[in-house]
């Protein structure tokens, strides 16, 4: 999302030198209390646990995820939040890298539950350094995140770290929707609501978050800060729209890794909303019954679940495509009429254009 801010807030080597902040031993051994050791470990009070514990133990997990290709799309928006809630100059390199990272977690722990192989163009974080160490860095992000906006500035911390704590229960609120809710298994007229709750939660919030953020930090009014955050949302139900469709095809962007990973995870997604909305029961039951035969089988993914996807690829139709168009172009509108009519949104239709067109 160009939008005439220098991206200078969070760049791979900005992330790895947090990483380096974050482990420091010195640091890490007054947390475990010399003083309150037992006569035996005395030896080691002055330096702790060696740094290569530390960093086999998180430092190596966390610089695999935050190194990998990123778009690092959630601090574009904070960088935009910042400048059309008048903050001066360059935002704060914080500010995104807080994001980041906990966007970086997530994507760990989802990968371990949803059982993806691949991210970001490699084998996922769980396959390359094993589930238990995986999910203990993922979760270890969150907290180190939430201890990074204690360096914010003090006006606007409180108020920050609140807000990243409701952020981070309602993403795992929709999380836990997203794996329990299994199309096979719902009535058909509970689709659509549940598909928005769980997107609006699991995915709208961080977004809604990182324009919050931005905004917050610049001291924006509270209505363009509302504003900002309710575009964030919006953006990111949009986003999960078009990448739910791309799962039928070939993923955002060409991704391949995950194509029809929805489709064989049960996934209750935008595209199965749509097909509620569109098809009378006896067609949606054919579809049901068809995930059925999908859902757990071998078939990974094979002539069954292609089948299944084309089929639901009619169901969405172009219809589909345009009605995620409109939402997203009346989120923007609505951004407009609270900001003003500022030449920043422009960029950002155009992004929102590229990324209709690379989610397939």
């Amino acid at each position: 999302m160009k939008t005439g801010v220098r991206p200078r807030a969070v760049t791979g080597t900005r992330l790895m030198t947090l990483v380096e902040e974050g482990l420091l031993s010195d640091e890490l051994c007054s947390r475990a209390h010399p003083g309150d050791w037992p006569a035996v470990a005395g030896d080691g009070v002055a330096s702790g646990v060696e740094r290569v514990h530390w960093d086999q133990a998180l430092g190596d997990i966390a610089r695999d995820i935050l190194g990998r290709p990123s778009r690092f799309f959630r601090c574009r928006l904070t960088e935009l939040a910042w400048q059309l809630g008048g903050g001066a100059g360059e935002p704060p390199a914080l500010l995104g890298a807080v994001v980041e990272i906990v966007h970086a977690g997530s994507l760990i722990v989802d990968d371990i539950e949803d059982g993806s192989p691949e991210r970001r163009g490699a084998p996922a974080v769980h396959v390359v350094h094993g589930l238990p160490r995986a999910l203990n860095a993922g979760n270890w992000m969150y907290f180190w995140a939430l201890s990074m906006v204690d360096r914010l500035e003090p006006g606007v911390r409180e108020r920050i770290r609140a807000n990243l704590v409701q952020t981070m229960l309602d993403c795992h609120l929709g999380q836990a929707l997203d794996l329990t809710a299994r199309i096979d298994r719902l009535v058909q007229a509970e689709v659509p609501a549940l598909v928005a709750t769980t997107t609006t939660l699991k995915t709208g919030a961080l977004m809604s978050f990182a324009a919050r953020l931005g905004a917050a930090a610049a001291g924006a009014p509270p209505e363009h800060e509302e504003g900002l955050a309710r575009f964030g949302r919006r953006l990111g139900v949009g986003l999960q729209m078009l990448d739910d469709f791309g799962n039928l095809t070939g993923g955002s962007e060409g991704n391949t890794s995950k194509s029809l990973e929805d489709l064989r995870n049960g996934t209750v997604s935008w595209a199965w909303a749509f097909a509620a909305k569109a098809l009378d029961a006896g067609a949606f039951a054919d579809l049901q019954a068809s995930a059925r035969e999908v859902v757990g089988s071998a078939d990974l993914p094979g002539a069954r679940t292609r089948s299944l996807a084309a089929a639901l690829r009619i169901a969405v139709g172009r219809a589909g495509r345009d009605e995620t168009s409109r939402y997203l172009d009346e989120a923007l509108a609505d951004l407009r009429r609270t900001v003003g009519d500022r030449p920043e949104l422009d960029a950002v239709r155009s992004e929102i254009a590229r990324l209709e067109v690379s989610y397939g």
